[in-house]
Parts: structure tokens; sequence; C-alpha cells
């Protein structure tokens, strides 16, 4: 190989100066900022799967002419009277026949009962709802004549919950506990506890939103 031959050579075969170290740059920022990448898209997945669920909102359409705007909320005993309501009614269902039909219950009377009950009570219960609320005696059927054998349909849907019916028929005791913890977290009240206490709480949560210059605190 003559001389020109060779210098040829070597000048196709060697890169211009500072080409190699700084490609070689370029390569070691780019490997640095891949984990950087894949960390940022890390944390924006990880925010995505963090973000909370919309609350929900507290005014709702009143399922029930005594029912307010607000979840687990109904009217006082003045303003019921004050638009005519006297009555209650809520469907009920018997475990005898299976029969299924509208009950209607008196609303001033029924109220005393509870209320008497509760303020005769109260200083022997111990925030602690009675057997008789935690066991309800049920309803007697009209269909088959049977006693104690009529229970009240309880709403799937807990702001659907016909929660002054079963406090006039004082079976309340037949909501499950997160059933009970649902009125008294839309109501403030302290919802931790057997389901005797929560139970109990929300009696008063009701007889005081039925009368709220009542002795219920």
């Amino acid at each position: 190989m003559s001389d020109s031959e060779e210098d040829e050579s070597l000048k196709l075969s060697l890169s211009p100066p500072g080409k190699r170290s700084q490609s070689r740059e370029q390569s070691s920022q780019a490997s640095s900022e891949e984990p950087e990448r894949r960390y940022r898209r890390s944390r924006q997945s990880s925010a995505d799967r963090a973000t909370p669920s919309r609350p929900k909102e507290e005014s709702i359409n009143p399922p029930y002419p005594w029912s307010t705007d607000r979840r687990a909320v109904v009217h006082s005993l003045e303003w019921l009277t004050s638009y005519g309501i006297t009555s209650v009614h809520g469907e009920v269902i018997c475990k005898r026949c299976d029969g299924s039909q509208m009950a209607q219950i008196d609303l001033q009377s029924s109220f005393l009962q509870v209320n008497s009950y509760f303020l005769a009570n109260r200083d022997v219960l111990h925030d602690r709802a009675p057997k008789c609320w935690t066991s309800p005696r049920l309803l007697d059927c009209t269909m088959c004549q049977q006693s104690d054998c009529v229970k009240p349909a309880i709403h799937a849907k807990k702001r659907n919950i016909n929660w002054l019916f079963l406090l006039l028929t004082q079976t309340l005791g037949l909501c499950t506990l997160d059933q009970l913890k649902y009125f008294c977290k839309h109501t403030r009240r302290h919802r931790t506890g057997a389901k005797d206490r929560v139970l109990y709480l929300t009696y008063v949560g009701l007889l005081k939103q039925l009368n709220p210059a009542g002795p219920y605190e």
C-alpha cells in the first residue's frame, strides 16, 4: 500500500476530533434521563390511581313527603303538621304469606309512644339500644291474620331508606350496622362502636329531628 492510500484509509476510519466523545456524552445523558422519565410516568400513574372519587352531594331529591333534601334527615313535627301530614306510610312484607302492601301509621301518637319510652328509660339505657329496639316486634299481617310477622321493606339504596317509618314502627333495629352508620355519618353523629350503640344514636338523632327542642342529648 502506498503512503497516500494509507493516509486515506486513516482518514476514513477515524472520527473527527471530539465526535466520539460527544456521542458518548449524549449516550450517557440519554441513559440518565431514561430512569427520570420512567420515574415521572410512575408518579403520574400513581397520582391518577390515588385521585379520590368525587364526594357525594349532600343535597338530594326528597324520597318521601316527610323527607328533606338532605340525606337521612326528616322534617320536624311542626313542619309536618303545618303541611297537613298526619300519617306516615311504608311498604311492608309478611314473612308468613310473602304478601306485600303499604302500611300507614299515625304520626303524632306513634311519635309520643317512642318519645315517652325514651324519656322514661334514657337514664338506664347507658347510650345503648334496649332489646325491644335491637330485636323489635314486627307488625301484624292484615292478609293472613298472623301476628308479629310483617317487617318494613328497607330500600337497597341508603339514600331512599324510609327512616321516619322505621322510627315510628320502632323497627330501626332491622337495619344493618352499615345502614345505621350511614345515618350517623350524614347527620354528623358519632358512628363507631357496637350495633346497639349506633342504633341508640340513630333513635336519638331522629327524635331530635322531629322535636329539635327536646331533651335528647
